[in-house]
């Protein structure tokens, strides 16, 4: 009876530190980026490419991921992957050129999706109905947590010399300690040795692992065997609308709107989004209270709804406040952007009289603004330049009543705290809780590694084009674009997506087996009090 109580704190340590250490490696950048671009004297491309580096890695981990979690287990995956992580932070920590940088930087991108994807199955499979539902939302509340984490280490090393290497290093201690937590807790490789160590976990109601189980193939995913296609068109669909109604660029560029509509100090638009991270922690951890009382769907079509009227918000107030979206990563040329620094352009950065409050990023990918004293104007020639890494405000809006513009400052700072907190309590934690409930035990790893791939590539197609949209068809066009997504994901999640509240892996499955979808599909689940007896009639008839 002394064996089951630490089990379920470990599992929760495993999935907290797996975000926590997934939510570092992604924002550390946006710290290390102004140093290293001084060190190495870095163009506008190379820190892009450095920058996108990690989505690479990432993406080929989620191309093969699959299949190694599915052959290999998800405990053996997760230690892999942090073997992989550490090899990553050594030669960050060590690179000597852009070269080593680019690598580390996609080694450490592979770990950390082959990691997400192995943490999620592997604690939903650990635990019961109960628990589980928490315990994979704390994944979610673990990378808040790492980015706030990244953004403090950043600060305290930003003047320390070669301080960006430390910043890569430190990545690697959540990582042992989630192998530290791994070692006590059961392997799920083997199913009869899983469903004995499962018991303990979910007081008795295991996941029911029979040996005559079908056995499934990758090209199952798109037959209608077991409904495979359908489980495939809410995954796909979830991970998409998760990307595409603009959650990356809305959070990366979150200092940079600020500044645009107003908060005009470089460190109160960086506050700002520091501000944004806390909400962001408080709201994912509101997600964890709820999402087995309210529900999944129920927390997914709130917050896809909230995220529709806060992004068109962000729009509509970006059409009364004229701003200025051109380009501004070539702000701070060699000959101009030390102009508060002394030395060149290869001094590092612990030999300057103070850190400049100039990288600012809320999540995913960098964003490279410039403090007042060394923003210039747009040149002509400029908008013909490769992709850039921030929004230019460098020409001022035209004046307008004090109480006017306060007014709109405030109310894009209300937006934008709604758009982060509806994300933070429906489509961030509750995509990668429903996939790893919906897929049979035998194909769950590749399943969900192939919807992840789609997950990174519009990632990166969101952020790479985010600057080339709003220079075609403006900024508030854009926001109100991605509002008018969200507006087609809240309908896609009403037809589409099922209630799984409270129901074990096993009745998930039935229920996906038996049912196809309609409006009616969705829509069931209101009842939740009586989902266990409605499939038991089912199963006994």
């Amino acid at each position: 009876m002394g064996h089951p109580p630490p089990l379920l704190p470990l599992c929760a340590s495993v999935s907290l530190l797996g975000g926590l250490t997934f939510g570092y490696e992604l924002a550390v950048i946006s710290g290390a980026l102004l140093p290293l671009q001084l060190d190495f004297g870095l163009s506008c491309f190379e820190q892009e490419f450095l920058a996108g580096s990690l989505f690479l890695g990432a993406l080929l981990a989620s191309l093969v991921g699959g299949f190694l979690i599915d052959r290999y287990g998800r405990k053996q995956a997760i230690l892999w992957s942090n073997l992989v992580l550490l090899a990553g932070s050594l030669c960050l920590g060590l690179a000597g050129s852009l070269a080593w940088l680019v690598l580390g930087r996609s080694v450490a991108g592979f770990a950390i999706s082959l990691s997400s994807m192995a943490c999620c199955i592997y604690v939903s499979e650990l635990v019961g109905p109960r628990q589980r539902g928490v315990l994979v939302s704390l994944y979610e509340a673990g990378i808040t947590v790492g980015i706030l984490l990244s953004y403090a280490l950043n600060y305290a090393l930003a003047s320390v010399p070669w301080g960006w290497r430390h910043m890569f290093g430190w990545a690697a201690a959540p990582a042992l300690l989630q192998s530290l937590s791994l070692l006590s807790l059961p392997a799920s490789t083997d199913e009869a040795a899983a469903h004995r160590d499962l018991i303990p976990l979910q007081g008795g109601e295991a996941t029911k692992l029979g040996l005559g189980r079908p056995r499934y193939s990758f090209l199952d995913l798109f037959r209608e065997r077991g409904n495979m296609r359908a489980r495939t068109t809410v995954g796909l669909g979830l991970v998409l609308f998760q990307q595409l109604t603009g959650q990356p660029n809305v959070l990366c560029y979150a200092s940079t709107i600020f500044h645009s509509v107003g908060f005009r100090g470089g460190s109160s638009a960086v506050l700002a989004s520091v501000g944004l991270g806390v909400v962001k922690v408080a709201a994912t951890l509101t997600a964890m209270g709820l999402v087995d009382r309210a529900g999944r769907r129920a927390l997914l079509l709130a917050g896809c709804a909230l995220m529709a009227l806060a992004v068109s918000g962000i729009g509509l107030v970006s059409f009364a406040v004229p701003m200025d979206s051109g380009p501004s990563c070539l702000a701070m040329p060699n000959a101009t952007r030390l102009s508060t620094l002394p030395g060149d352009s290869g001094l590092p950065m612990g030999l300057s009289s103070r850190p400049l409050p100039t990288t600012s990023k809320m999540q995913e990918e960098p964003v490279l603004s410039t403090s007042e004293s060394t923003k210039r104007p747009p040149r002509a020639g400029e908008p013909t330049v490769p992709p850039v890494l921030a929004l230019s405000t460098a020409s001022p809006a035209p004046p307008s009543p004090a109480l006017e513009r306060a007014l709109l400052r405030w109310t894009a700072l209300v937006c934008m705290t709604v758009f982060v907190s509806a994300f933070s309590f429906g489509l961030g934690p509750v995509t990668w809780l429903v996939l790893s409930e919906i897929y049979p035990l035998e194909i769950r790893g590749r399943a969900f590694a192939f919807c992840n791939s789609f997950n990174w590539a519009a990632n990166l197609f969101i952020s790479l084009s985010f600057l080339n949209l709003i220079g075609t068809i403006g900024l508030s066009w854009t926001f109100l674009l991605y509002g008018l997504t969200a507006v087609l994901g809240l309908g896609f999640i009403y037809v589409f997506v099922p209630e799984t509240k409270g129901q074990s892996l096993a009745e998930i499955d039935q229920q996906f087996q038996r049912r196809r979808f309609t409006v009616s599909f969705g829509h069931q689940k209101s009842t939740s009090g009586v989902q266990y007896s409605r499939i038991k009639v089912s199963v006994a008839s």
